[in-house]
């Protein structure tokens, strides 16, 4: 089954998939995939502000830096200005090297997921977005594993994916899955 975990700017969609993800480990089901959580900073009023974007590779939980927000790769001249993100005018300023690392790890994914036959797993996608549904960019690897189905190493996926590109999701996804359900943050499924 594909569950398509879907909701807005900062609704929690990753800690919800973070805390299912755990879940499942505990339950021994083998999670594969990528977590993206936030990179925060107290702000001194008593809440949080997002400076950036980590990614954790799953199974192995090996944690790489994705992306800081705009302003801050800017200040700190970081902004790579063939990347992917800079040519999409996102509001992040991802490495090109780790989003190179993330697709490596998505592409041995994809020459494993057939040589763990009869294994628990899940495979989680946090998240696809505009550069991967709209523009063939981003984490290309994983829309391509994803685009394959069910595999051997595991007959379920959770992706991330904005409300407004759900149409765009099932337009890729639902025939290699046979359809998606939607869920949302505070959902008892999946």
């Amino acid at each position: 089954m594909l569950y398509l975990l879907t909701g807005e700017i900062q609704t929690g969609k990753t800690r919800w998939l973070e805390r299912r993800a755990a879940r499942a480990a505990e339950a021994g089901v083998r999670v594969y995939g990528v977590l993206a959580p936030g990179v925060w900073h107290e702000d001194g009023a008593g809440g949080f502000e997002k400076l950036g974007i980590d990614n954790v590779l799953l199974p192995q939980s090996e944690r790489i830096h994705l992306a800081d927000r705009r302003d801050i790769a800017q200040r700190l001249g970081s902004v790579e200005p063939d990347g992917p993100s800079e040519r999409a005018r996102l509001g992040w300023a991802m490495s090109n090297a780790a989003l190179a690392r993330v697709n490596e790890h998505f592409s041995r994914l994809a020459c494993e997921a057939a040589q763990v036959a009869g294994a628990r797993g899940l495979l989680v996608v946090d998240e696809l977005g505009r550069l991967e549904l709209m523009r063939g960019e981003g984490l290309t690897a994983a829309l391509d594993l994803l685009r394959r189905g069910p595999q051997p190493a595991w007959e379920d996926a959770v992706v991330v994916v904005r409300a407004g590109l759900l149409d765009r999701a099932h337009d890729a996804l639902d025939s290699a899955w046979g359809g998606a359900v939607h869920v949302l943050p505070g959902s008892q499924k999946p």
